[in-house]
């Protein structure tokens, strides 16, 4: 049996993923990668690097991307709880400029796979949450690109969390000073 529960989202090639967890009054166990599970689900990407934040309540990083080195991601929760949002931008794809959402909690251990070819953002919902993922191409600074986190063609239907959303200023200015 597998370690992982895979559930395919609306979007052709994104995941929801639930891993088995095994715990007892000591603790708890999981694995959270196993290239032969993930490849018998279809997700066959070679992880080159792996990244973590932390942020505050109310934290919305996004929506970014790279542009022509374009990274898959596989994400998750190590500590509060974020909702976690992937843009298509595949403009051959029939989901095209539509987006999914997903809670990811530290309690649930829940992940998130996002393919090559979307914009990814995470909006922070506990008072703190440390964010972990694995990418199947490096980061290139000078290969990002971004959408506005509240662009009204794509709608994205952020929590309300009852506090402004804090974004840094290269996420507040992403789209200032176009048509």
């Amino acid at each position: 049996m597998g370690q992982f529960n895979f559930i395919q989202t609306d979007i052709a090639g994104v995941f929801i993923i639930e891993p088995r967890v095994f715990g007892d009054e000591r603790g708890y166990f999981m694995e959270t990668y196993n290239k032969s599970d993930f490849h018998k689900a279809g997700i066959t990407n070679d992880f080159v690097q792996d990244n973590q934040s932390k942020s505050r309540k109310g934290v919305l990083r996004g929506l970014h991307f790279q542009k022509q080195f374009p990274q898959a991601k596989l994400v998750r929760v190590t500590r509060g709880e974020v909702y976690d949002v992937a843009v298509d931008l595949r403009k051959d794809s029939p989901s095209y400029g539509k987006y999914v959402g997903v809670v990811l909690s530290a309690e649930k251990k829940n992940m998130f796979f996002i393919p090559r070819g979307f914009a990814h953002g995470f909006l922070v919902l506990s008072d703190e949450a440390e964010f972990t993922y694995k990418c199947d191409e490096f980061y290139r600074p000078e290969d990002e690109g971004g959408i506005r986190w509240d662009d009204p063609k794509i709608g994205i239907s952020w929590p309300n969390i009852g506090i402004e959303y804090r974004l840094s200023d290269k996420d507040k200015n992403i789209g200032v000073g176009r048509d």
